[in-house]
């Protein structure tokens, strides 16, 4: 199986990036946050996970080990294909997933598009013994990247890199302006943007 993939970012979508790996274009599914410290032109190295299908062979790339570990792991509850477990790392970071099925918070998950009571009750029963516990120190450490006004731009960016118009990705910005706290966590702050951007 590919481990991991690295090359000169071509393209960047709303769903998917491409890497050039030794002359051939790879399309790498990418949750927004990964996404968003993309750019075209640039070298990436992203940790990968490939799904076999009879009809597919479908590359899953992630910001880290950690995500693609976890991804992984949230495959093997019952009713969680690689779509689904794709959406949960798009809402909710890795830690807060550890928080919800440790915790036993139905209401986070079902956040999660596609995910419906029983079915959090189920990843839950599942997964609380071998998910984990957060990491408050990359928490910390993903936080601290981006202090002070610097979180703002790189929303901007990744929002404008997801397709987004210059004028909406500002007026989202904006409106999680006030998430932001002292410590921003720009991934979550990118993720809150979206879903401003959803809704109107």
């Amino acid at each position: 199986m590919i481990a991991f993939v690295r090359g000169q970012v071509a393209a960047v979508t709303l769903s998917s990036a491409v890497l050039e790996v030794g002359g051939v274009g790879l399309d790498v599914m990418c949750t927004p946050s990964t996404l968003a410290t993309l750019r075209v032109g640039q070298q990436a190295l992203l940790p990968t996970s490939m799904v076999v299908r009879e009809d597919s062979l479908t590359l899953f790339g992630f910001a880290d080990e950690d995500e693609r570990q976890t991804f992984e792991l949230l495959q093997t509850a019952s009713g969680v294909g690689p779509k689904l477990a794709q959406a949960m790392l798009a809402v909710l970071s890795t830690d807060d997933l550890r928080l919800a099925i440790t915790g036993d918070d139905v209401k986070m998950l079902t956040r999660v598009p596609g995910i419906g009571q029983k079915g959090a009750q189920r990843i839950i029963l599942e997964l609380r013994d071998r998910i984990g516990a957060p990491s408050s120190a990359s928490r910390a450490a993903g936080a601290s990247a981006a202090p002070g006004a610097l979180w703002r731009d790189q929303v901007h960016q990744g929002l404008v890199g997801l397709g987004w118009p210059a004028r909406d990705a500002e007026k989202a910005v904006d409106a999680v302006a006030p998430e932001a706290g002292d410590v921003p966590d720009v991934a979550a702050l990118l993720r809150a943007a979206l879903r401003t951007l959803s809704r109107a």
